[in-house]
């Protein structure tokens, strides 16, 4: 006689549910700077000074010379780094209860004596 009893094997299965890519992309603009400069020269004798100032003296006279100022503009370019934003990604684990009502059946065995039959054959 066969004896038949169901077992229940309960697993957990990783299922990819989607990818996600990021990437950046750098956009590089070039521009022209069209800035006019000026510049005094005069054919005399020069005496290089080379400091920064912050406004253009006037013209002087020192005794029989007459001092004229010469001064440049200067265009200062500065290149900066600035930080646009940020992108932030999270990874978040979740678990989920599974709950589901499944009904087992086993079979037990139960082995009886008949005494009656036996009284009956020692007769």
């Amino acid at each position: 006689m066969p004896v038949i009893e169901e077992e229940l094997t309960v697993g957990i299965r990783e299922v990819e549910t989607g990818r996600v890519r990021i990437r950046t992309v750098t956009h590089e603009t070039e521009r022209v700077i069209d800035q006019a400069l000026a510049s005094l020269d005069v054919d005399v004798e020069r005496i290089p000074i080379g400091r920064e100032i912050q406004v253009a003296p006037e013209v002087r006279d020192d005794g029989e010379t007459m001092v004229i100022p010469v001064v440049e503009e200067r265009l200062v370019v500065e290149k900066r780094l600035f930080l646009r934003e940020e992108i932030h990604v999270r990874r978040r684990r979740t678990e989920t209860r599974f709950q589901q009502t499944v009904t087992l059946r086993s079979q037990d065995v139960v082995v009886e004596r008949d005494d009656d039959a036996a009284s009956e054959r020692s007769d």
